[in-house]
């Protein structure tokens, strides 16, 4: 199989980032981007990487990016620019330093807030969008229970013990993991270094979480999903997630009868892109994309305009 190349950009800011890139640059198939979420870094993306960029019949270019403060990208030393209006701006620059005009955006929570976000500001340049566990809609429990451990967990003996403190963090949400993927999400989400493990997103994210506040829910963001009106969408829901609803899920098909869902059994919040089904499911609906238009006349926000809606999910 072939290597999958690291690069890196420089954002707007001159912020150094950093992204995964693989498979060929064929103009007759749509690229594929994908935004993970907010502690979380492109190396959530390599299962799926392999799978489209690598696959015998079809094979596409696959890009997954490390947003500032996480992954092999630079850490902010403002962490208010840990906000979606400046992580909007790093994925047009991702856009800008690869020449991609359109492409299927994959987005796992956070990433999946900066798709909607992209589409009612720059609709022309989704061709087709997956939502992993998210929504316009982010429920209040899910938003706690983040807040309780990004950032706040104790530095770990080793990945046995990371392991332990992130089964304890979000056990109720995947119910049915054995010990062996609980230790790969340890290491997907620490890294050694001589000084021990560390964890591979800036612990100065936390602060976006600073104004979680129970009474006070995130206004809903249905105008940013309607910017997704032309595009093929598939949202991808937990069993058990606690941040993106059943009801939630049936309100958003009800805006686009043509909604493709997938339920993944045993999983919360925000499933793993892994196993064969859901990498299947999710290269038959981007091969879909290939043939479907997804522009949709839409005037840009202006300059500096702020885009509502949240800026703290995992």
């Amino acid at each position: 199989m072939p290597p999958i190349a690291s690069f890196r950009f420089p954002a707007a800011d001159g912020l150094q980032l950093h992204a995964l890139d693989a498979g060929p640059r064929d103009a007759t198939r749509l690229s594929v981007i994908c935004l993970p979420g907010l502690a979380r870094t492109s190396e959530d993306f390599r299962d799926l990487i392999e799978r489209l960029a690598f696959d015998p019949s079809h094979p596409r270019r696959v890009i997954a990016l490390d947003s500032r403060g996480r992954g092999l990208s630079a850490r902010d030393p403002n962490p208010e620019n840990y906000a979606v209006p400046v992580e909007l701006g790093d994925v047009s620059a991702l856009l800008a330093a690869t020449g991609i005009e359109r492409a299927v955006f994959v987005g796992t929570s956070r990433g999946g807030i900066l798709t909607m976000v992209m589409a009612s500001v720059r609709p022309e340049a989704i061709a087709g969008a997956v939502l992993n566990d998210i929504g316009p809609v982010i429920e209040m429990a899910g938003l706690l229970r983040i807040k309780a451990y990004v950032g706040r967990l104790p530095p770990p003996r080793d990945y046995t013990d990371a392991a332990r403190l992130l089964r304890g963090a979000m056990g109720n949400q995947f119910p049915g993991w054995n010990e062996a993927t609980w230790e790969r999400y340890a290491r997907l989400t620490w890294q050694e270094t001589p000084a021990g493990l560390v964890t591979r997103y800036d612990p100065a994210i936390s602060a976006t979480l600073a104004t979680v506040d129970p009474d006070q829910p995130p206004p809903p963001i249905w105008e940013q999903f309607d910017g997704l009106a032309q595009a093929p969408l598939m949202v991808i829901r937990g069993e058990h997630s606690d941040l993106l609803s059943r009801e939630t899920v049936d309100a958003m098909r009800a805006r686009r009868p043509d909604l493709e869902t997938m339920d993944i059994a045993g999983e919360g919040h925000a499933p793993l892109l892994t196993g064969e089904r859901t990498l299947e499911s999710i290269a038959r609906f981007v091969a879909r994309c290939d043939d479907q238009s997804s522009s949709r006349p839409s005037k840009p926000a202006a300059a500096g305009e702020r885009e509502p809606g949240p800026s703290a999910i995992d």
